[in-house]
């Protein structure tokens, strides 16, 4: 929590306008007509407060689903959610849903496209009853290279003007004007948290394995379902308000689990924590490292998240 509230400040202060901390912690003081104070209102708190629930929604996302298919590789992407998700937000683009229902239809989509991707991959698990796990993931796998080609599809027939609203979104931005779905993604995020705290020793039960679960009397197919729906909530939330943030699902869980170890009771917290500090960190290398020009955040977590899975697995053993 200290490391977060330490990144969160250094973001407020960073940028192609440096403000000093003593003026931000005068925030309330400071006139609502001056500079300052719509960089850090307008601009860059609503930033990190995305990123604070974007990152960690991502990474508890992650953390739950690398422990109900107890396989420290697998994150949203990996299973496809996130294309599910990414492809109902373009159909949003290119239908131009938005302008009938308003800007409620992204988050909308993209949760539905979620839903389906997971309700696919829960009822294949049923149909196999826990058993040959890789098909499954092989399955998500499929689904994520399908959504893919359907988003290049969409891209390659729609209008210019939709194009350049479909790339930007599709490399990740916490560049959010709509302060209604930032509040939206972050309540959300936070409820979901919770409903997870509440399945912690059902969580740990369930890494031992599904029959060892089930000889503690814990329903594992209801709380997989729990568990996928939460998922798909935050996933599709996620992708449809900040488009495509990789990594963040599948390295922040993995390191968190390395030193906190498998109790659910802590990791959860820890992983959403570690998380949001890890985005809100991105974000800010994003917007500053070329300022005043500013890079697409899922570019920076794909290179610090996929050098740093890299080391880590060539030096560190996966823990789950």
């Amino acid at each position: 929590m200290f490391l977060l509230i330490v990144i969160s400040l250094a973001s407020l202060c960073i940028g192609s306008s440096a403000i000093k901390l003593s003026t931000i912690l005068n925030l309330f003081n400071l006139s609502k007509d001056s500079a300052e104070y719509n960089i850090l209102v307008k601009i860059r708190f609503p930033r990190i407060l995305l990123g604070f629930a974007v990152g960690g929604a991502l990474s508890l996302a992650g953390t739950i689903l690398q422990t109900v298919f107890r396989n420290p590789l697998i994150e949203p992407y990996t299973l496809g959610i996130s294309g599910g998700a990414s492809l109902g937000v373009c159909l949003v683009f290119v239908f131009k849903i938005y302008t009938v229902i308003g800007s409620i239809a992204f988050p909308l989509a993209g949760f539905l496209g979620a839903l389906l991707t997971i309700f696919t991959l829960y009822f294949l698990r049923l149909k196999k009853e826990g058993k040959q796990l890789q098909n499954i993931i092989l399955t998500g796998v499929m689904i994520s290279f399908i959504s893919s080609s359907l988003v290049m599809l969409m891209l390659a027939v729609s209008s210019s003007e939709d194009i350049s609203g479909i790339i930007y979104w599709v490399m990740g931005s916490l560049d959010e004007p709509n302060f209604y779905l930032i509040a939206l993604i972050f309540i959300v995020s936070l409820i979901c948290l919770f409903i997870t705290h509440l399945y912690s020793l059902e969580l740990n039960a369930i890494v031992l394995g599904e029959d060892d679960a089930k000889l503690l009397g814990i329903n594992t197919n209801k709380l997989q379902l729990i568990m996928f729906v939460i998922a798909s909530i935050l996933t599709g939330l996620s992708v449809s308000v900040s488009g495509i943030i990789g990594f963040v699902g599948l390295v922040v869980p993995h390191f968190v689990r390395m030193f906190t170890g498998l109790d659910h009771r802590l990791l959860l917290s820890s992983s959403f924590i570690a998380g949001a500090s890890f985005l809100i960190l991105s974000d800010t290398f994003a917007r500053t490292i070329i300022s005043p020009l500013e890079l697409p955040v899922g570019v920076i977590t794909g290179i610090i998240g996929g050098i740093v899975f890299i080391y880590t697995l060539s030096h560190k053993k996966f823990v789950l």
